[in-house]
C-alpha cells in the first residue's frame, strides 16, 4: 500500500508537482519540523529556493497529552481552542504554564535547526509551506497562521498525502493546495511510507545547512560567470 520509500522520496515526488515553482526568486520553501524537513529539502532542491524550518508544537491538555488545546508557533504565535478550556477543568495558571512551556521548545528547536542564521523574511513571497503529511491538520493550522502574519504574497500547502477532507477544509485558508495523493480510507500518514522512521534534530539540522549551503553556491554561480566574463 505504501506510495513513498521514505520522506526524500516524497519529496521528489511532491516537487515534481510544484515544477512551475521552479526557478523564481521570490518562492521560499517553509518545512515543518521533524518530518516535513527531508520532504522539504528536496522540495526546495528541486526548485532552486531557499529552505528554512516552521516549527510549532502542540499543547496538551494536562493529564491527556495527545488531546491538543491549541498550538504555538514561529513567530509567537499562539492558537487555543477556548471551548475546551472549561469543559475540562483547565485553568489559566494550567495554559500559561503549558504554552510557557512549549514556547520555550520552540526557541529550543529553532536555535538546534537553525544555529545562529535568522529566519528568513518572507514577506511579499510565496511560500511553500511542506510536511510529510496531513492527517487533521491542526499543527499545519497553526503554521499557516504564524506565515500569514509575516504578510508573505502567497501561501502554497505543499504535501506528499494527505486526507481528501483536510486538503478540502485547508484549501479555504491558503493560496493553493498541492496534495502529491489524497487515498481513501487514509487512516494514517505513516501507512504510505515504507519507511516513517522518526526524523532526529541532527537530521534536521543537517539537512537545513545543506540546503543553506546549496542556496548560497546557487546565488554565487552567476557572480562567478558575469567575472569570468
Amino acid at each position: 500500500m505504501s506510495l513513498f520509500t521514505d520522506r526524500r522520496h516524497a519529496g521528489r515526488i511532491l516537487a515534481s508537482k510544484l515544477g512551475y515553482y521552479a526557478g523564481r526568486p521570490d518562492v521560499i520553501v517553509l518545512a515543518l519540523p521533524r518530518g516535513g524537513v527531508p520532504v522539504g529539502f528536496e522540495v526546495a532542491r528541486a526548485l532552486g529556493a531557499p529552505l528554512d524550518v516552521l516549527v510549532v508544537r502542540k499543547l496538551g491538555v494536562p493529564g491527556h497529552e495527545e488531546l491538543a488545546m491549541g498550538a504555538v508557533a514561529s513567530g509567537a504565535l499562539c492558537i487555543l481552542h477556548v471551548e475546551l478550556l472549561a469543559p475540562l477543568g483547565i485553568s489559566h495558571e494550567d495554559v500559561v504554564r503549558i504554552v510557557r512551556k512549549e514556547r520555550l521548545e520552540v526557541g529550543r528547536r529553532e536555535r538546534a535547526y537553525r544555529g545562529e542564521r535568522p529566519p528568513l523574511d518572507v514577506t511579499g513571497c510565496t511560500v511553500v509551506l511542506v510536511d510529510d503529511g496531513l492527517a487533521t491538520g491542526s499543527s499545519m493550522r497553526a503554521a499557516i497562521q504564524s506565515v500569514r502574519k509575516q504578510a508573505p504574497a502567497r501561501i502554497v500547502l505543499a504535501v506528499p498525502v494527505a486526507a481528501p477532507e483536510t486538503c478540502r477544509d485547508l484549501s479555504a485558508e491558503v493560496d493553493e493546495v498541492v496534495c502529491a495523493a489524497t487515498p481513501q480510507p487514509f487512516y494514517a500518514v505513516g501507512l504510505w511510507y515504507e519507511d516513517f522512521s522518526q526524523t532526529t534534530d541532527r537530521e534536521v539540522s543537517e539537512l537545513v545547512a545543506a540546503a543553506t549551503r546549496e542556496q548560497e553556491q546557487r546565488q554565487s554561480a552567476p557572480m562567478a560567470g558575469a567575472r569570468a566574463s
